[in-house]
């Protein structure tokens, strides 16, 4: 049985659910129930959850749920989705200033019917804007700390604009405030021609489509790619992992650092899933593949 909500989740102009199925609405289409799942209203009432929320209460936020596992036993404590209020879209001259919740497809296609480039790579991660950020999310030879000016972070203090350079990203990485939780950014972009630079995004939509299992019910890329010359699908593919499975999961055919949901898979055969590989290729070439996809809650 899930525990109750946590105690002292301060009174908000958005939304509370409690006990709030979460596995729907994330890629893989697996995973337990919320506690409490928060969407605030705004930026306001974000900072007065972080305010007033006791500091013991378990914190996680969530977005698109497109590159994480939840687990089969739901998260404790308070989960912050954001929705309405944080998912504008505004064009300037020379870039795009986008709320947290927007997709990063949405900026993408937007920028480039505005003839704006520069933002293109974003059509090939599967996301929003302010996940992008939390991670330093890139492709196709581009990362969000190559295009960003500026983040707007919520914190118990208020919201507090961060250039850059002061959330000192490196591989999938950025450096955020304790609970603090992206609400915004601005990210350059160049002047171009808007049907030269709508061609490379749909470029770089067909390569996706071509190399990855985009239809299934996946999480994006399951391993960062480690130091060296191989890539993390290479050296799955090395180990022998490809179609791998357990359960109803299975290591992706067509792009093997992708594991995918076939149907009625758990949370728990994913993770073990990525686990296996994790030993199979320690055990056949070395290497310590380290987890992108994040997992977050409890085991059933």
């Amino acid at each position: 049985m899930l525990a109750a909500p946590p105690a002292g989740v301060p009174a908000l102009r958005g939304r509370v659910v409690r006990d709030a199925p979460l596995g729907a609405g994330t890629w893989f289409r697996v995973g337990g129930a919320a506690d409490a799942l928060v969407r605030p209203a705004d930026a306001d009432d974000l900072v007065a959850l972080l305010r007033d929320l006791r500091g013991e209460t378990p914190f996680t936020v969530i977005g698109a749920a497109s590159n994480m596992i939840i687990r089969d036993g739901g998260i404790a404590g308070v989960t912050v989705r954001l929705a309405r209020g944080f998912g504008d879209v505004v064009i300037e001259a020379d870039g795009i200033v986008a709320g947290a919740a927007a997709l990063d497809v949405t900026v993408a296609e937007t920028a480039a019917a505005q003839g704006l480039g520069g933002l293109e790579f974003l059509v090939g991660i599967p996301g929003t804007i302010g996940g992008a950020v939390a991670m330093n999310a890139g492709a196709y030879g581009a990362e969000i700390k190559d295009v960003l000016d500026w983040a707007e972070i919520a914190t118990a203090r208020g919201v507090q604009r961060f250039a850059g350079a002061d959330l000192h990203f490196a591989y999938r990485r950025a450096a955020l405030p304790p609970r603090g939780v992206v609400t915004r950014a601005r990210l350059r972009a160049m002047r171009g021609d808007a049907a030269v630079i709508a061609a490379r995004l749909n470029d770089i939509r067909a390569a996706r489509e071509a190399t990855q299992p985009v239809r299934a019910r996946t999480g994006g890329s399951t391993f960062k790619n480690p130091a060296g010359a191989k890539k993390a699908w290479e050296l799955i593919d090395q180990a022998g992992c490809r179609g791998l499975r357990l359960g109803a999961a299975q290591v992706s055919e067509k792009h093997c650092n992708f594991l995918i949901n076939t149907g009625g898979a758990t949370a728990a055969e994913i993770e073990a899933l990525g686990e296996q590989v994790r030993a199979r290729v320690r055990a056949a070439t070395g290497v310590e593949l380290e987890w992108e996809i994040r997992r977050i809650g409890r085991p059933a």
